[in-house]
């Protein structure tokens, strides 16, 4: 903890909020802010508080009364309040950029009420105006529970892919050409930027490939095909009927240390189970006891699924394998 007094640091929350709100905000912003955080645990309640300050503030001035500068408020706060919230989530600030690593999912309340859950390598930004709520996702992906505001539209970018809502819960994935759209709750309206008049609903139970050029794939889900869909929020890989090609993709979006399919043969063989985000060497285990596939681990980046002894016995089968039949399957 440094030796700061309380109204220092609110001095210094309310100078990142500014910044924060002035754009521009870069790569090295970010990394310096995260190192303010870091060296004093007060410093993320002080931030939060500051925030709130600018986002309540952000309106005209009352007729005859003079405008003062919003930081200038914000200081004159002081330190005491923003201490009451330390510990507190860190929001989403007005223009701000948010990042999650590899690996990492992440639950952000948003100073509007809605809440984002952001999975692994995922980078977007937060735009939160009087007139508009805007995420513009630029990799990745990301679930949002959006608080009703029927003033105030909630509009997710990804790329050329817009989706809007008012009051819903709905995950969007950046793909290259697209987005991914699941809706849990409500209803969305998905277009592409450069055909605003060609608007799709889609409603809860159903998800859908969304192209830049206007594209559409759309499919039903039962219940349980979307909570599988969105297993990730809680660290998990819900396998049923995917394609080992398939769950080695998820795998390798989780891990720095990736999976290898050495054999061509079993990239298509079904399978079913659930495991840990990371756990890529519980599901290499689980492949070598189903198809007796030999593994190669002993590389420290990679794990290389080779050459397999028994595939002929499974080959051109049309049900899936289950892996929970090994003992290899777990759950988070």
């Amino acid at each position: 903890m440094t030796g700061q007094s309380a109204s220092e640091i609110a001095d210094e929350a309310a100078a990142w909020v500014a910044r924060l709100d002035a754009g521009d905000w870069s790569s090295e912003d970010e990394a310096r802010l995260d190192q303010w955080l870091a060296a004093d645990p007060r410093r993320r309640g002080a931030l939060l508080h500051a925030q709130a300050c600018w986002v309540a503030l952000d309106r005209p001035a009352a007729p005859g009364r003079a405008a003062v500068p919003r930081r200038g408020l914000i200081m004159a706060a002081g330190g005491a309040l923003a201490a009451s919230v330390a510990g507190g989530f860190l929001w989403l600030a007005r223009g701000t950029t948010y990042r999650t690593e590899l690996g990492e999912i992440r639950r952000v309340p948003l100073a509007d009420g809605s809440t984002a859950t952001i999975n692994s390598d995922t980078r977007l930004e937060v735009i939160l105006a009087s007139r508009r709520r805007e995420v513009r996702i630029a990799s990745g992906e990301a679930w949002f529970r959006v608080a009703k505001d029927p003033a105030r539209p909630f509009v997710v970018e990804a790329g050329q892919v817009v989706v809007q809502a008012v009051g819903t819960a709905f995950s969007v994935r950046r793909r290259d050409g697209g987005a991914d759209i699941v809706v849990t709750e409500g209803v969305v309206q998905v277009w592409a930027a450069q055909a605003d008049g060609y608007r799709t609903s889609l409603v809860a139970g159903q998800s859908a490939f969304f192209g830049d050029n206007a594209a559409v794939r759309i499919s039903d889900a039962s219940p349980s095909a979307v909570d599988r869909a969105l297993a990730w929020r809680s660290g998990a890989i819900d396998l049923s009927g995917q394609t080992v090609a398939h769950a080695v993709d998820d795998f390798n979006r989780y891990n720095r240390r990736k999976l290898v399919l050495a054999d061509p043969r079993l990239a298509g063989e079904q399978i079913d189970g659930i495991f840990r985000t990371d756990d890529p060497e519980g599901f290499a285990k689980a492949l070598h006891d189903s198809f007796g596939v030999a593994l190669d681990t002993s590389d420290a980046d990679a794990i290389r699924i080779g050459h397999a002894k028994n595939i002929s016995d499974v080959e051109g089968s049309s049900s899936p394998t289950s892996l929970h039949q090994h003992g290899k399957a777990t759950r988070p």
